[in-house]
């Protein structure tokens, strides 16, 4: 059975998605192979919203209450 490579971090996907765009941006790339970076960046792109996505789940804001830090939800707006 395969082995999955696990999702690369979002600072590597966002390397990969500037690698990518510097590439297009040559305008040299054989449309084969410009295709094939187009998808790959789509995958990274997805990644990327994922990972952001789940970090602002994850984001709190540190909250003084009674002298005592607790930690609470980050209010938007």
């Amino acid at each position: 059975m395969p082995q999955e490579t696990p999702p690369p971090s979002f600072e590597a996907a966002l390397a990969r998605l500037e690698a990518i765009a510097a590439l297009l941006d040559r305008n040299d790339v054989p449309l084969a192979d410009a295709l094939a970076l187009c998808a790959e960046a789509a995958v990274l792109t997805r990644a990327c919203r994922e990972l952001l996505a789940q970090a602002e789940g994850k984001l709190e804001q540190l909250i003084e209450s009674d002298g005592r830090a607790t930690l609470a939800p980050l209010e938007e707006g």
